[in-house]
């Protein structure tokens, strides 16, 4: 085996079972067990949602913190990355499903995301690189811009109510108390999804049930971000618009966000071209290929970005549906190959992962 060959790790999470960061370890262990004599280098990556901060913080960011408002309102502690002038933004850190204690479809709010972005701001950023996934709240990032100074009035010139579904009420917005630093913040919308903001493809139609929302409430939800929309005079079709419970829309109109592919995004922003440059194998994954991967997904990304570079790349995941080759995916690994019982493959992913990473080995490098 040739000692100077050099492997680069470039995995997204498996849901439920290990952070990307924890992927990465356990593909290295396998690896270097396997193949001694190959250089291994990890870089974990993210799409845009949950694991993003962590992408950047391993990717040699600075993690800050800051104390903002969880979905229902309650303080929470939460994190962002930050390197010079540039600030990585997690949405699911300050008012993701993860930070409520309970389901609330209709008065979740997005408030935390707005705060943890002025943080960011009040730090020295310029450039916010706003990663979305993993939301509690449908209310088209109304409150992540009223934690930003934006006002939404009623009719009666009180301000609405939280969540999704005070968008029901909104006649009119005040932006006159809008940062003005954010004039002078360049916005980039990280998402892996391209959904409007209404119909039955929209933010609450696709996203709502995911956050508890019952038939009636997809229905006011719905309702309420058309009249949301009409308000602000954007239309709702833009794509990106739906992601995350219509943060797209909020970003896109509210903030002059770009929208991006995430992982194209997270991919700049840890230095995926360089990394793999020198690189013979690229060994990606995440929990599930199937054929939501193909809807731009970290794995797919990252094996685009590889071949331009001429470098192959291959993935573990602990199930497979699609054919590797329709990822743009020399092979793929699943861990039900080695272990048929789901429920084994998520308490045992990281002893999986490291055999996964020995037949990775065996048959590209030796």
């Amino acid at each position: 085996m040739a000692v100077d060959r050099r492997v680069l790790l470039a995995p997204d999470k498996f849901k439920g079972s290990l952070t990307a960061v924890e992927v990465a370890r356990h593909l290295t262990a396998g690896l270097r067990r396997a193949a001694p004599g190959v250089a291994v280098t990890a870089l974990p990556v993210a799409d845009g949602g949950d694991g993003t901060v962590d992408a950047a913080v391993a990717a040699g960011y600075e993690r800050r913190r800051a104390w903002v408002r969880g979905p229902l309102g309650e303080p929470v502690t939460a994190a962002y990355a930050l390197r010079g002038e540039v600030a990585v933004v997690e949405l699911a850190e300050a008012s993701g499903l993860r930070r409520a204690r309970r389901p609330a479809p209709l008065t979740a709010s997005s408030y935390g995301t707005g705060e943890l972005v002025r943080a960011a701001l009040d730090a020295g950023a310029r450039t916010v690189i706003l990663g979305v996934g993993g939301s509690a709240s449908t209310d088209g990032r109304a409150g992540m811009l009223a934690a930003l100074g934006a006002r939404f009035l009623a009719v009666d010139g009180r301000e609405t109510g939280p969540g999704g579904a005070g968008l029901a009420e909104v006649a009119s917005v005040d932006w006159s108390g809008l940062d003005p630093r954010l004039r002078a913040t360049s916005v980039v919308l990280a998402s892996d999804v391209d959904n409007p903001l209404t119909g039955p493809e929209g933010a609450a139609a696709v996203y709502g049930p995911q956050k508890g929302a019952g038939e009636a409430d997809v229905r006011l939800l719905d309702a309420a971000l058309a009249r949301y929309a009409r308000v602000l005079g954007v239309h709702p079709e833009v794509p990106g618009a739906g992601a995350a419970g219509g943060v797209g829309y909020g970003a896109l109109v509210g903030l002059g966000a770009r929208f991006r592919p995430g992982i194209e995004v997270v991919l700049e922003v840890i230095g995926f071209a360089d990394a793999v440059r020198g690189a013979s194998l690229v060994v990606t994954g995440e929990g599930s290929l199937d054929e939501q991967t193909l809807r731009g997904k970290a794995p797919v990304g990252v094996a685009a970005a590889a071949a331009r570079l001429g470098v192959p790349t291959v993935a573990v995941c602990g199930r497979l549906s699609v054919a590797p080759q329709a990822l743009g995916l020399a092979a793929a690994y699943a861990l039900t190959s080695l272990e048929p019982d789901v429920a084994r493959c998520m308490t045992e992913t990281g002893p999986l992962l490291e055999r996964l990473a020995a037949r990775v080995a065996a048959d590209f490098l030796g």
